[in-house]
């Protein structure tokens, strides 16, 4: 019928990337509710597990998964999932994935070898992702070419520089995605 609104396009994205390098803090800044976190305080039991000397004054860590929710207009609504950066919790990732439009990997530049798990698994599943440089110090002392060559990028894979904390540049991370993704369903395999 005319001027009934269109149906309601839900899209599932996974936030990834490695140890401390802002995947709750985009889901904080960009989900229209108040965010369902599963932040811990971290425990003795990390000493030697999880590399905190690289993320000065964190004191907590996702043990499962964050969610928020993101509506783009009336007809399409994101539904965000922060998948936990340490390994021992990566045998969740899997669920985490199931029927994932695609990922936005998050990378801490000065810990660039944290991001290349998360980088191969959607590699591998060939899913969709764009890359988030998240804007820690020293982010802007690279170009794009520097970076695509140190993650070792396939050239369709979008690149943007970020703050986690913005929502303004999270959403512009999440519609490189959402184009990303739609781009890779128009072209043939």
């Amino acid at each position: 019928m005319h001027g009934e609104p269109d149906e309601l396009i839900p899209l599932k994205v996974l936030i990834a990337g490695g140890f401390g390098v802002g995947k709750t803090t985009l889901v904080r800044s960009l989900s229209e509710i108040p965010p369902f976190l599963t932040e811990q305080a971290m425990t003795a039991a990390s000493i030697g597990v999880d590399d905190a000397d690289a993320v000065p004054g964190k004191t907590t860590t996702t043990v499962a998964m964050d969610f928020g929710r993101m509506t783009v207009d009336e007809s399409l609504i994101l539904y965000l999932f922060g998948t936990p950066g340490q390994s021992r919790f990566w045998f969740m990732w899997d669920e985490l994935a199931r029927g994932a439009v695609g990922a936005v990997v998050l990378v801490d530049l000065r810990r660039v070898d944290d991001c290349f798990a998360a980088i191969d698994y959607f590699e591998n599943r060939r899913l969709p992702f764009v890359v988030g440089v998240n804007r820690f110090p020293g982010a802007d002392e690279y170009d794009q070419e520097t970076v695509r060559d140190a993650l070792a990028l396939p050239p369709d894979c979008p690149l943007v520089w970020m703050d986690a904390r913005d929502p303004e540049s999270g959403s512009a991370a999440l519609v490189a995605l959402v184009e990303h993704a739609l781009a890779r369903t128009a072209v043939p395999r």
